[in-house]
Order: structure tokens, then sequence, then C-alpha cells
């Protein structure tokens, strides 16, 4: 028994740190050259590094953990220990591709085709950690918090987040950014829920 418990934790830490790998790959090579944003700490992280030059790995396990501590206590441990190692391995990803440099060019002149091709990385990326039980970025885990403490529906503050960082991104992008951006974000909100709960039985 313990040593099955043991290997349904090192699967469940496998999809977190793929899934972070994976969030992060498209994060630095399709949003961060392409003028495209996302909503919560995934845009906050785009904003600050394009206004103080702060590089997304560092941002994001910061904010990422003031995040988690916020919700420790609500959430459980379990889902902290999968969340945080979901943060190290973007944070840490994120890194190695900066120091690789960008793999795609030519994508930013087609922003239509960048927008979807960076939702498809951030859907699978988060879901795979969301599906094992975490959390790649620290928004989920203030919505999760906010909406048990404050009893109301959880995509409220996802929504809430997701239009305050998409509204100051508006300083640096132009509308048509902003535009391509918030198709991002829906279709990287579905892609994660999808996989989230494919397969899995409803109660």
């Amino acid at each position: 028994m313990k040593n099955k418990s043991l290997f349904g934790i090192s699967v469940a830490l496998f999809w977190c740190i793929a899934g972070g790998a994976v969030l992060s790959f498209g994060l630095f090579n399709v949003h961060s050259h392409c003028n495209i944003t996302e909503g919560g700490i995934l845009g906050l992280t785009l904003l600050l590094e394009h206004w103080l030059g702060i590089s997304p790995g560092i941002s994001g396990a910061v904010l990422n953990v003031l995040c988690y501590a916020f919700g420790i206590k609500v959430l459980g441990k379990r889902f902290i220990f999968y969340s945080l190692a979901s943060a190290v391995s973007f944070s840490g990803f994120y890194t190695l591709w900066e120091l690789a440099g960008p793999l795609f060019s030519g994508l930013e002149k087609n922003m239509l085709l960048a927008c979807l091709v960076g939702a498809v990385f951030v859907g699978i990326g988060a879901g795979l950690c969301v599906r094992a039980g975490g959390a790649p970025c620290g928004d989920d885990a203030f919505a999760m918090t906010m909406a048990r403490l404050s009893g109301k529906n959880i995509r409220i503050f996802y929504l809430i987040s997701d239009l305050a960082v998409l509204i100051f991104s508006a300083s640096y992008l132009p509308l048509e950014g902003i535009a391509f951006s918030l198709v991002s974000v829906v279709l990287s909100g579905w892609i994660i829920g999808f996989i989230a709960d494919v397969g899995r039985k409803k109660a």
C-alpha cells in the first residue's frame, strides 16, 4: 500500500514537472515574443518583464509562493506541495528556455496563429498540473481560496484577475494584441478544463 502511494505521488510529480515545462515553453517562445499576454499571474509576469525587466522565471516564483502561502490553510498541504512542484518547474524551465533562446521565428507575423499556438501550450501545460492535483500559477490557488472563503463561484475570481491584468497590459500592448490575448485566455481556459476532466467520472 505504501509503495502504491509513493508511486502515485511520483506520477503526480512527473506530470506537475512536465506541465510546468510545457507551460513555460509556450509562454517564452510564443507569448513573450508575439505581444500576446495571459491573465492572472502569467500575464502579470509578462507585464513586469516589459516595464521592469524582471524575468518571469523570477517574478513567477515570488508571486506564486505568496499566493500559495495565502491559501495553504484552505487548500491543504498536498495541493500546495504539488503546486510548488509545478511552480518550481515553470521557473526553472523558463530560465532554461531563456538561455536556449527563442525556437520559433516569424510566428509574430501571424497573430491569430500565435494566439492559438500559445493557448495550446498554456492549456496543456496548466491542464497537466491541475489534473495531477496542483496548480502552476498562484492565481489558481488565490481563486480557489477566495471562492471557498466567500462561497461564490470560482469563475468570478478568475474573471476579475484575468480582466485586471489584461487592462493593465493595454499600457504596453496595442488593442489588437489585447484582443488576441483575450482569445488565447478563453481557449487556454477551455483546454485546461478539458484535460483536467477528460476520462474522469462525474460525482
